[in-house]
């Protein structure tokens, strides 16, 4: 029977080898469970493209391919931190890079994906500059420049959201209640992260599930699994 795997935030780097070690454990324990693993948006800390090259991704590459050759099957979400990454590089391993938004259907239920910084409608701030550096025409222009300037363009983007961050108050950065309610109506449910706020808000007859933000420092994650027939997990993961 098929099991459903749903996580996000890990925002894996060279320079945290746990979080990537928590991700292989995660790999290793649902390699042998028939897993359709949705990873939706900020997998990796930062992304400057396809084309970049090295041993700890390589090391992920290879445990992915054992993952999808295993019977297994991932699909992925950008998020704000890995918009620039595509299907070149899902290709190593047989993965699917799904819209922005992807309706699930388990077990004649429906689950609304995304990673959920569009939910966050009051940062008007953040929406302005994802509107222009997700446009295509941005985008492909930046895919064409050196990796060493993107390295460097996203260790900028990185210290002026941290500072950014700084002088927001905490709700503005919080999901929007309305944008919230627009997004659920054709599903059931709505599974999302980026706000790194783990809990299960019940809508009404309703519910928005929210994924967490992989922590180091302590080792877990709140991920959510869901069975064939539509049970729900939501758990601390420990790593």
């Amino acid at each position: 029977m098929t099991t459903y795997l749903f996580i996000s935030d890990l925002h894996l780097s060279e320079q945290h080898p746990r979080l990537v070690r928590g991700f292989f454990a995660l790999l290793e324990h649902y390699q042998h469970k028939h897993t359709q693993l949705y990873i939706l948006g900020d997998w990796f800390n930062a992304w400057i493209g396809d084309d970049q090259h090295n041993l700890w991704l390589d090391q992920i590459i290879h445990q992915l391919k054992l993952f999808q050759q295993a019977g297994n099957h991932i699909y992925f979400q950008a998020g704000n931190r890995d918009f620039a990454l595509g299907q070149q590089f899902l290709n190593h391993f047989s993965g699917t890079h799904l819209p922005d938004i992807h309706l699930l259907n388990i077990a004649h239920q429906t689950y609304r994906l995304e990673h959920g910084d569009a939910l966050c409608t009051d940062d008007i701030s953040y929406q302005r500059f994802k509107k222009f550096i997700r446009h295509p025409f941005v985008l492909s222009s930046l895919k064409k420049t050196p990796l060493f300037f993107r390295q460097k363009l996203a260790n900028g983007f990185r210290k002026k959201s941290a500072q950014a961050h700084q002088h927001k108050k905490p709700t503005i950065m919080d999901v929007n209640l309305n944008a919230v309610n627009n997004a659920i109506i054709t599903a059931q449910y709505l599974i999302h992260g980026h706000t790194h706020r783990p809990a299960v808000h019940q809508l009404n007859t309703k519910q928005r599930i929210v994924l967490g933000d992989w922590r180091e420092d302590i080792g877990e994650a709140y991920i959510l699994e869901i069975s064939a027939q539509g049970k729900h997990h939501y758990f601390k993961w420990r790593f």
